[in-house]
């Protein structure tokens, strides 16, 4: 298949990467010539990572690369047979870019948000084929996590569902059914787990390290919550956390101010160098 991939940020970058490791045509594509360089620069970095870990020869990375094809220029996605769009997670600006990728793309190409929780429904409408649109939400690091959230908007065909589906297999993934819903599944169980492992922490119950040592060993968890919101990014949680209190208006969801100062300050999590641990 073609798959065109719109964005080329850390999660666009490892969806082009695991596509065209697995044998797709891939188009990334960007609006910012410095990102896709570094986009580029990144993919290589991964693959040569992945690749001697699972004792590969370095020299197919080449041939991973002839499959990729990185551009500017949004009308070259106009044919591919899904075009999945990791841009920043803001509704106001992925309806405008769904709005146009509506006018511009095939008839037969289906529309793909990798959203962690927006709308699917609303971002269909937008486009103005709503049986073509869906949500593939992936899991940062993308070559490294196997799920994928596979969202249905109120009009998304069965056939866009199965095509979609497919897809997802042929990298080595997994996917699990979601009908569109605020945060779809594990974002939505997620927050409230990470949410109260910081009002743990800011009411002086536990120390970081301790918190995090009991989900591990008292919950089988692989990671403590604390140093998982530091993965994913601290600015990433406020977002996600802020989203689904305003989506659901249930006081469960409530924000930990602890979480809104770290942000603040700076203090992002492993991508700053520093969040509820620091980092060399």
């Amino acid at each position: 298949m073609e798959i065109g991939v719109l964005g080329s940020g850390t999660m666009g970058n490892g969806i082009a990467q695991v596509m065209a490791d697995a044998g797709h045509k891939v188009i990334l594509c960007d609006v910012n010539t410095e990102a896709l360089v570094r986009a580029e620069q990144t993919m290589h970095t991964n693959l040569e990572r992945v690749f001697k870990k699972q004792g590969k020869d370095l020299s197919e990375i080449d041939r991973v690369f002839e499959r990729i094809e990185f551009t500017t220029e949004l009308p070259l996605l106009k044919n591919s047979d899904v075009v999945i769009e990791a841009i920043i997670e803001n509704m106001e600006i992925k309806k405008k870019v769904f709005a146009e990728l509506g006018a511009l793309l095939s008839e037969k190409t289906i529309i793909a948000s990798n959203t962690s929780g927006l709308s699917i429904t609303e971002l269909a409408a937008a486009a103005r084929r709503p049986e073509k649109v869906i949500g593939m939400h992936f899991f940062n690091p993308v070559p490294v996590m196997k799920l994928v959230e596979i969202a249905r908007g109120a009009d998304t065909s069965d056939e866009t569902y199965d095509i979609v589906t497919s897809l997802v297999e042929s990298i080595g993934k997994e996917s699990i059914s979601i009908v569109d819903a605020p945060l779809f599944v594990v974002n939505r169980i997620l927050v409230p787990l990470i949410n109260e492992s910081i009002f743990v922490l800011s009411e002086g119950i536990a120390s970081a390290e301790d918190i995090d040592k009991g989900m591990m060993l008292g919950a089988n968890h692989p990671i403590g919550p604390l140093a998982l919101a530091d993965l994913i990014g601290l600015d990433t949680m406020l977002f996600v956390a802020e989203t689904l209190l305003e989506e659901t208006g249930d006081s469960k969801y409530r924000v930990p101010p602890l979480l809104r100062k770290k942000v603040r300050a700076g203090h992002l999590g492993r991508k700053s160098g520093r969040g509820f641990y620091e980092y060399g």
